[in-house]
This record gives C-alpha cells, structure tokens and sequence, in this order.
C-alpha cells in the first residue's frame, strides 16, 4: 500500500524573507522604468532638473539641498547621462524606502503581516507612479523610512547605535529636503506623549542623534551662509499662497490630491473584502488544511495583534506629518503643494492591517497578487496614456517633448556658425536647455537663465568663454529670462525654427537659437 501523499501546503505558507520581498521590489523597479523608457521621450521636470544639477558635486544648489543631485551625478558617471535615468533613480528610491518599511514591520509584527503592510503602501502613487519622478520628494522616502524605522528601535532598545544612525540617517534627510524638520517634529510628540523624555537615557540618546546629525549637516550649514541661505529664500517663497483665500483653495485642492493618490491601497483593500466575501479564507486546492481556516471569523483584525505602544507609535508618527502641515497652512495661510507630501503617508500600509483578518497565509497571497495587479494596471495605463495617446491626441506632455529634434536643430546651427568646435555650452531654462543638452553630448553643460548662481558648475564669469548656443521658446514652456533676451538680442546669428510637439496634431514650438561666438581668449589657447 502506498503511503499517503503529504497534505499541500498554501502558497506563501513559510514565512516570507528577504530574498521574496527583494523579488517584489525588484519587480516593481523594473515594471515602472522600463515603460517609463519605452513611453517617454523625456523625463519629468524635476528628473531634467536632476540631470542638470548633476553636472557637478556642490555642497548646495540655489534651490534645495544637494544629496539628490550627488546620487544623480554618481549615476550618471555609471551609467551616462540619458532620458530614462530619472525613472531608474525614482524607482530605486522607493523600492529602498519600502525596504525600510519592511524592517519596520519585521520589527512590529509577524513576516507575512509586514509584507502586506509594504504590499498596499507600495500602490499608493507615492511610490509607484509618481515614484517614477525623481525628485527631492521621491528621493527622500528611503531616509525618512529609515529614520522611523531607527527612531522606533532606538526608543525601544534604547541602544546608542541605533541613536547615532538615527541622527546621520536625520541628517542625509536634511541634505536631500528640508521638510525632514515635520517628520522629526513627528517623533517629538510621540516621545512627548508616550513619556519617553522622562528618561534620562532618552536625552543621552538625542544627544548622540543631535551631534551625529550636525556632523553630517555642517559643510551644507557652512555653504548656506556662504551662499546668502539661498534655498531657504526659495523655500520661504515658495509657501506664499497670495491671500488667506488662495490658501484654503490650495488646501483643498492639497487634501483632494492626497485622497487621489491613497485611492489605489483603498481600492486594494477593498477588492481584499470583496474577494474575502466570496470565497472566503481556503486556499483553493489545499483542502487538507481547510481546519486551519474555520475559525477566521473569529481572528481579531491584524491590527489588535500589535502592542499597544506599537500602534500609538504608527498613529503620532504616521499622521502627524499631514495633520501638522495642515493645521500650520490653516494658521498661517501658507501654500500648499501635492507632491510636497510624498513622505506623509510612509506607514499607511500599517493602517490597512485594521481591515485585515484570517489566516496570514491566505490573505498575503491575495494582496500580492492584488498589489502586482495594481501595479501593472497603473503603469500600463501610464505609459500608454503619456506615449501613444498624448502622441495620437497632440497633447502638449511633457513625456513627449520633442528633445531629440530640437537638440538637432540647435546643434546644426552650432556646427554652421562654429564649425569644427564642440557645443559645449547651452544658455537656456533648465527644460529646455536640459533637453537640448542630453541629446547633445555628455560635456555639454546649461548656463541656467544665463546665472551663475544657478549653474555652479561654471567658475563666475566664464560660462561663455568658448562660446555657447542659446535658446528659448515662447511656446515650448522655456520663455526666456531677462538676461538670455539681452544675449539673445546681442548675438550676432540667430533665428527661429519650428518643432512640431507630440506628433502632427501637436502645437508647434517656436525655437528662437542664437550663437555666441568663442571669446578671443578662447581662441587664443586652441
């Protein structure tokens, strides 16, 4: 007589470790930056500004702070500077800020239970279509994840290391964007209520964070008084809302946006229940375990199954961020943008476990599969909708700027007037010099609105020693700064083109070119 067979056992039934959530992230990188490249002809405004900053290694930039652009500038020698890295260089920092959302979770609760957490808040558009913009939002998530994750260990370990890393980790937070400050406001008001500042080792703690944090920060605080405090004055512009009314409408219209993008984990959970209602919690094709099951009903929700101290930790540290933003917007009348919420909502995947109930088994294999399904809906449509049908409609997208053929036209009147001598200076607006310069060469380098304050890269009073090619568009979105009109006005070959935007339906960009000759001094030394 044959032995029994072995009863099946449920898919994801072991533990899930690293190597699947690696897998998962992995995935998610891949999915999104590769329709992200196959689908755009340039990146987002943001990701074209990275590019350009990433021409040199600053301790600051005119507007924000300079971690962002020294990852930018490190991919770039690695990998070139083209189109489709910002895409890359967004989706690896999500897919690290989820990582430490999984050590967070692994710290909280059960493996399978930390997995689904990472699951839904990956489908936020946080880190899945809006992931793909690399910018100082999206290039903060994986400090501010790291810094909460290390903020819970340290107040619970109460260990000096995990202090020490908090403040570096703090202080890599601040040299990407300076709105770290509302989530470390966050962990204060959770020490304050939970009575942990009633500890001495609590305070000996800071102490080691604090110290550890101006480490790091010191050479950007040296450049900011060097440098007049030049991102803090954009910051500080950037809030004017224009009046108490404009800032309670952007307030709205900021809530509305935050609802929008926390839309695809509610909808994930809610085909959870669904899915739930209908069958159940057996696993299809394992009947031999179908006992494990009978009492589901009866499970508390995952969300009870956290300590106490744990869930008050995930509330103040997890809704303080956009409740604290909100209440100072309403205070002041500051204004309010949607992206600058993209580290808010970092533990809401946490908040989803309040639905969940059953076997742990059975309910990761359902909002895996959910969560991927999701994913590739979501960049499907994306790419599909920014590509071929902004191309089909003539929709003026960015993702469809004519980059390619406006560098070509630029660099053809370079080569008529300056034959033989390499572009290496283009004097424009970041997007469209930007455009114009990746499809140009590696060495060539944007004198933003003809400022050195904001091009670095050039020593003060050289960017057109050699020569450069200026452009801007009255249509194209590069309407030209005071000081490139005067150039402009001044070169002695210039004229107008027309580029055809998002196919033969599109608008038509009015490339006004120009070319400065190359200094004698130039000339002199070829």
């Amino acid at each position: 007589m044959l032995p029994a067979a072995p009863p099946k056992i449920p898919l994801l039934a072991r533990p899930p470790g690293a190597a699947l959530v690696l897998l998962c992230l992995l995935g998610m990188v891949v999915l999104w930056t590769t329709l992200c490249a196959l689908s755009h002809s340039a990146p987002d405004l943001d990701g074209m500004e990275e590019l350009v900053w990433a021409a040199s290694l600053e301790l600051g930039y005119a507007k924000h702070p300079p971690l962002p652009s020294w990852f930018m500038h490190l991919a770039t020698e690695l990998l070139g500077r083209t189109v489709w890295l910002p895409f890359l260089m967004g989706q690896l920092f999500s897919a690290l800020g989820l990582w430490f959302v999984w050590k967070l979770g692994r710290d909280l609760t059960t493996p399978h239970r930390a997995l689904i957490a990472v699951l839904l808040v990956s489908t936020t558009a946080y880190f899945s279509l809006r992931g793909t913009i690399y910018n100082h939002n999206t290039a903060q998530l994986w400090s501010i994840t790291a810094s909460i994750w290390l903020c819970h260990r340290a107040l619970r370990g109460g260990r000096m290391r995990d202090w020490a890393l908090l403040g570096a980790v703090g202080g890599l937070a601040m040299l990407t964007k300076y709105s770290a400050l509302i989530q470390f406001a966050a962990f204060f008001l959770y020490a304050l209520r939970s009575g942990a500042l009633r500890q001495p080792a609590t305070w000996r703690g800071i102490a080691v964070a604090a110290a550890l944090f101006l480490l790091v920060l010191s050479p950007h605080l040296w450049w900011l008084d060097q440098h007049h405090f030049a991102p803090l004055r954009y910051a500080d512009a950037s809030l004017d809302a224009g009046g108490r009314l404009a800032a309670l409408k952007d307030l709205l219209d900021f809530t509305l946006d935050q609802a929008g993008r926390l839309a695809p984990m509610v909808l994930a959970l809610a085909a959870w229940a669904l899915w739930r209602k209908r069958r159940g919690d057996q696993a299809p094709g394992h009947a031999a375990n179908d006992e494990r099951f009978t009492a589901a009903d009866a499970a508390p929700r995952y969300w009870h199954g956290l300590a106490a101290e744990d869930r008050q930790f995930l509330l103040w540290v997890g809704l303080a961020p956009f409740l604290s933003t909100v209440l100072v917007s309403v205070v002041l009348g500051s204004r309010l943008e949607a992206s600058w919420a993209s580290t808010f909502f970092v533990l809401f995947g946490f908040y989803g476990l309040g639905w969940l109930r059953g076997p742990e088994t059975v309910q990761l294999r359902r909002i895996l599969i959910l969560a991927a399904a999701l994913h590739l809906l979501m960049a499907v449509g994306y790419a599909v909708a920014r590509g071929p049908i902004a191309q089909w409609t003539g929709h003026a997208s960015r993702s469809t700027y004519p980059g390619p053929a406006l560098a070509a036209h630029a660099l053809r009147h370079w080569q008529d007037h300056q034959p033989g001598r390499p572009l290496r200076v283009v004097v424009s607006n970041t997007w469209l010099g930007g455009n114009i310069a990746v499809h140009t060469g590696p060495d060539t380098l944007v004198w933003i609105d003809a400022s050195d304050e904001q091009s670095p890269w050039f020593a003060p009073g050289t960017a057109l020693r050699c020569g450069a090619l200026l452009a801007f568009s009255e249509r194209g979105r590069a309407a030209p700064a005071p000081a490139v009109r005067a150039l402009y006005d001044a070169a002695p070959w210039k004229g107008v083109d027309e580029v055809r935007w998002s196919g033969p339906k599109g608008r038509v960009i009015d490339l006004h070119w120009a070319v400065l000759p190359a200094t004698p001094d130039c000339l002199k030394n070829d």
